[in-house]
């Protein structure tokens, strides 16, 4: 199936591992280029090298750079359209709430959360989707946890941010589909990142057993019977970004392996 993203330019935040880094490859096999952005540089160093065992250096362009900070989520576009020309696509996966029982919150973490998750995502929407617009094309695929659907007692500000950004996404796809744009959200359930392992440690805690404990709980409660790879979660991103899902926008796609039966 041709997807017809050969030679198109993909901007991928929070590219440099897990879920980004997946999207990154799956990307780069369908013929696209990808910049990836991520505050840490030496994570970007890592991800390069692994691509560049399978594609070419000269479609892979890395920026580091803190989204918390609108100038410098503007100063990493202007670093990825000036390597690659203007971005077609941009899929974001950056940032994360940490997770916390709710007992242990405090105004403090409810402030980080927003920050971590919201407006890493918001601050580079903002300017992409403007330029998008003034070009009359473009696409936008937001990562966003499935705990914006679903409440979770251990990740409850992580949830609302979530949450914010689902809104974000229904609400921009119908605001820019006059201008050509379609926004689109996947809301991933479980998946194996390094990520997992604070989530399960929070459960953990939660429950007063064992991080071993709450990893097979959780996988117990999944009726697929396991949790999502980040390729198959990378799978879904880049069909939306494609031109065979050209009439896909302002949804919000649960991929939790049936763990929670909701109708939307």
């Amino acid at each position: 199936m041709d997807l017809q993203l050969d030679h198109q330019h993909i901007l991928i935040t929070g590219g440099s591992k897990g879920i980004g880094l997946a999207c990154a490859r799956a990307f780069l096999q369908e013929g696209a280029k990808v910049s990836l952005v991520s505050r840490d540089s030496a994570n970007l160093d890592k991800a390069r090298q692994a691509l560049q065992t399978q594609f070419p250096a000269d479609r892979i362009h890395t920026v580091a750079a803190n989204l918390r900070d609108a100038q410098a989520a503007l100063a990493a576009l202007d670093s990825a359209e000036a390597a690659f020309g203007t971005v077609g696509v941009l899929v974001n996966s950056a940032g994360a709430a940490q997770r916390t029982p709710a007992a242990e919150l405090t105004p403090e973490a409810w402030h980080d959360a927003m920050q971590a998750k919201y407006f890493t995502y918001i601050h580079m929407i903002n300017p992409c989707i403007q330029r998008m617009a003034a070009r009359g094309a473009g696409n936008v695929v937001n990562v966003v946890g499935n705990g914006g659907k679903v409440a979770s007692p251990i990740h409850l500000p992580g949830g609302a941010a979530n949450a914010a950004l689902m809104l974000v996404s229904a609400g921009l796809a119908a605001a820019y589909g006059p201008q050509g744009i379609r926004v689109n959200a996947v809301n991933p359930g479980l998946t194996r990142t390094d990520r997992l392992q604070e989530g399960l440690v929070a459960d953990a805690r939660n429950q007063g057993i064992s991080t071993e404990q709450a990893m097979a709980q959780a996988v117990s409660r999944i009726p697929l019977g396991r949790m999502a790879e980040p390729e198959e979660i990378a799978n879904a991103v880049v069909f939306l970004a494609s031109a065979k899902a050209s009439y896909i926008t302002g949804i919000c796609m649960s991929m939790d392996g049936a763990l929670n039966p909701i109708v939307v």
